[in-house]
């Protein structure tokens, strides 16, 4: 068994659960009570919307922390310990940017829940939207939402991901910074507010250190957790640019490659 170990933060999408969104439940928690025996933290670090996150852990989510909305939204068991609040001119500011391109389907996230617009959106892209945020609700106008705003995800053609990102990065340099996964979604987010941001958040409250830290991952948002842990492992799945950040790789999400690495480091086989 790794004792040095003392946290450990997973990705979701790709990464931590299959492409049907199921994982081992049983295999899990086998795992997750070998890891409370040693002192270690589990993490759940995403882009996703905490509601969405905790409903994959009914019944203990309130015994694992969270890094949410890509380092925006940072919980440690029931305790919140950090939400990002964007200044209500660079909401408007990007709003202002999206609405540009209409072809740009664009979700408002807040403390208290997401937002689509109507009018700019469709009912599918809303119901496509919900699989993702668990709390999701319909506006008028997203300048007149009232609510703390931790991030934007637009949605864009697939083919035109980086012709976006670097559209938003010249054009909001300064007020918010890109960060994508690939495949059409990328996330606005609060300068150096990224998911290692949220760890780092969470190492100092528990007095341990990045040595002491492994991670999981597969996309570019997962980068900088990458570089921050003591311990990385980009899937198998990954893409070049993730691996190459990244100690070592495991098996794909669908091969179970996070449960299949935490059994080995925490001596289950």
């Amino acid at each position: 068994m790794n004792y040095d170990i003392k946290m450990v933060a997973v990705d979701i999408d790709g990464t931590f659960v299959h492409s049907d969104y199921t994982y081992d439940i049983l295999r899990f928690q086998r795992i997750l009570s070998r890891m409370n025996d040693a002192g270690c933290h589990f993490v759940v670090a995403s882009g996703n919307q905490y509601y969405q996150l905790r409903d994959l852990f009914p019944g203990y989510y309130n015994e694992l922390s969270f890094v949410a909305e890509n380092g925006a939204f940072v919980k440690d068991g029931q305790e919140l310990i950090f939400t990002a609040n964007i200044p209500k001119d660079t909401v408007d500011a990007v709003i202002d940017v999206c609405r540009d391109y209409p072809e740009i389907s664009n979700v408002l996230c807040g403390v208290e829940s997401a937002y689509c617009q109507r009018g700019t959106v469709s009912q599918e892209f809303f119901d496509l939207t919900a699989i993702y945020y668990h709390r999701l609700k319909w506006v008028d106008d997203f300048k007149e939402v009232k609510d703390q705003i931790l991030k934007f995800a637009p949605t864009v053609p697939e083919e035109k991901t980086y012709f976006y990102y670097d559209i938003f990065c010249e054009r909001l340099k300064g007020k918010v910074e890109p960060t994508t996964s690939g495949h059409g979604s990328i996330d606005l987010i609060v300068p150096g507010c990224h998911k290692a941001s949220g760890l780092k958040r969470l190492t100092k409250r528990w007095g341990i250190s990045p040595e002491q830290c492994a991670a999981f991952g597969d996309g570019g948002n997962d980068i900088e957790m990458l570089n921050y842990c003591g311990y990385s492992y980009a899937m198998e799945n990954a893409s070049d640019s993730v691996k190459a950040a990244a100690k070592f790789v495991c098996p794909s999400n669908e091969e179970d490659g996070v449960l299949a690495t935490l059994e080995e480091l925490f001596g289950l086989i």
